[in-house]
């Protein structure tokens, strides 16, 4: 499968670049949809490859690394293409049967460069470009987020690009401060290298770990760094930040592969700097997104302060490093991901029916939406029978601490008094005949809810995948061995 790794990368990217000589109908559809769908079954054969075999390298122009780009498939990565494809894949039907797609330009071209900017994010092996992917990622999210118009939706654009334009700007810092002190950027040879960095340079590379861990913040919605999320994913589309609910994924990835690989917790030079300062940062974005679904007035915005009590949620568990929070970790990290987007949608078909506002009148909904919001915020309070409950469980099992189990509890209770404020409002309340909903358009929504179920019912043989997966993370010499670094490193 080696020349197969760069194909998620290539396939978006060729695609977009023919979709934009392509009218806004059915041509352009077909290319997204059946682009997308290729990318997800090549996805499932890389992550069937990465199960049964060691990381895989791809070169790119056949430079060696640290000297040329590097591709390199590991389970991890496979596991982000795979949620990402799927996701997306699930989400592009759903804005083809509601119609967003045509509420604007080059919806298609922006959603296929977007799965280009991700997909490369995940593979790649070299920190430089995993700023041009995140670059790549930030102008289409930009594009689709401000998607349709509307001068709200703008305004929270322009300020959603323009706290990712600092976070860009630190990341550059960042790297070359890395690039002075070790010359190299490829995460393999800086894993290699810094522990024998000599002891002078410790302080500047300790500098380059905080800038980077702020920036992974920033893109993982990460308090004080998260004020941007709400208003952006209240405004965008529906679909779009259904999209999204993988893309603040990736800077909990980031900070995964950086914390487990380059700067590991047994790193003598940032060992007491990451986990001190991602634990209680991710407890406090945990408090602060439940408050935010208890006092949130519109549906949109209720499920996007959901999504930061996720973050919250994957970061806390993040923190531990040990395998068995990593397990926890990447498991919620997948629940979450599918859970947001399912409450994205059905937030968007409440507002389509104009029933966004909690604190106005709204029209009486189609019970069947209710039914589709009462499942999703289960999954995204955590409670039984959905995936919800054992990844909550897990978390507060890798992390016997009582600030960990207080925060985790009180903020499960206070959105539950938030979720079910919104759907009392919203579907018990308002009299008279309930409006139209195709059945077409609850298609997304169900399937991401059926996806819940499974991972529910296959908890057990998830997360034991998981658990190898955590156990090679923290075990990265494989990893490092697959770049065939000079002098066999």
């Amino acid at each position: 499968m080696g020349n197969w790794i760069v194909a998620p990368v290539v396939l978006p990217a060729f695609l977009a670049a023919l979709s934009l000589f392509t009218s806004r109908g059915t041509t352009a559809r077909a290319l997204s949809l059946g682009g997308t769908a290729a990318l997800l079954a090549i996805s499932v054969a890389l992550l069937h490859a990465a199960t049964n075999g060691p990381p895989q390298l791809y070169r790119l122009g056949d430079w060696p690394a640290p000297f040329g780009i590097v591709l390199v498939l590991d389970r991890l990565s496979a596991l982000m293409l795979v949620l990402t494809s799927g996701l997306a894949l699930i989400v592009l039907a759903q804005a083809v049967a509601t119609g967003h797609d045509r509420r604007g330009r080059r919806f298609h071209a922006l959603w296929l460069f977007q799965l280009m900017g991700l997909n490369g994010a995940f593979l790649t092996g070299d920190a430089f470009n995993l700023f041009v992917f995140f670059e790549v990622l930030l102008i289409a999210s930009y594009g689709l987020m401000v998607h349709g118009g509307g001068g709200p939706r703008i305004r929270a654009g322009l300020q959603y690009i323009a706290v990712n334009l600092l976070g860009s700007t630190l990341f550059l810092f960042a790297l070359a401060t890395i690039y002075a002190v070790t010359g190299t950027l490829n995460m393999a040879d800086l894993a290699v290298k810094l522990p024998a960095l000599p002891e002078g340079d410790h302080a500047l590379m300790r500098v380059a770990a905080v800038l980077l861990m702020l920036v992974f913040a920033v893109k993982g919605a990460l308090v004080p760094l998260h004020f941007w999320l709400p208003g952006t994913y209240a405004q965008a589309p529906g679909v779009v930040a259904a999209l999204f609910a993988v893309m603040t994924k990736l800077g909990a990835y980031a900070a995964l592969r950086f914390g487990t690989l380059v700067f590991p917790p047994d790193l003598a030079l940032t060992a007491d700097l990451i986990a001190p300062l991602l634990l209680p940062a991710g407890l406090l974005t945990l408090a602060l997104g439940a408050i935010g679904v208890l006092g949130a007035r519109s549906l949109p915005r209720l499920a996007a302060h959901a999504a930061v009590m996720s973050m919250g949620t994957v970061f806390t568990a993040m923190a531990g490093f040990t395998t068995a929070s990593t397990t926890a970790a990447l498991y919620y990290m997948v629940h979450s991901t599918l859970a947001g987007a399912a409450l994205f949608l059905t937030a968007d078909l409440a507002r389509d029916r104009g029933a966004e506002r909690l604190d106005d009148p709204s029209p009486r909904l189609p019970g069947l939406l209710a039914a589709l919001f009462f499942a999703a915020a289960i999954a995204t309070v955590g409670l039984p029978p959905l995936s919800g409950f054992p990844a909550k469980l897990m978390v507060l099992q890798a992390m016997p601490l009582w600030p960990v189990w207080a925060v985790v509890l009180g903020a499960t209770f206070l959105a539950l008094l938030g979720l079910s404020r919104a759907g009392s409002t919203l579907f018990w309340k308002p009299q008279g005949t309930p409006a139209a909903l195709p059945a077409t358009q609850t298609l997304g929504p169900a399937a991401l809810l059926l996806a819940l179920a499974a991972l529910t019912v296959f908890a057990g043989p998830v997360t034991g995948w998981l658990a190898t997966t955590a156990a090679t993370l923290h075990d990265p010499a494989p990893y490092i061995l697959a770049n065939d670094l000079p002098g066999g490193a």
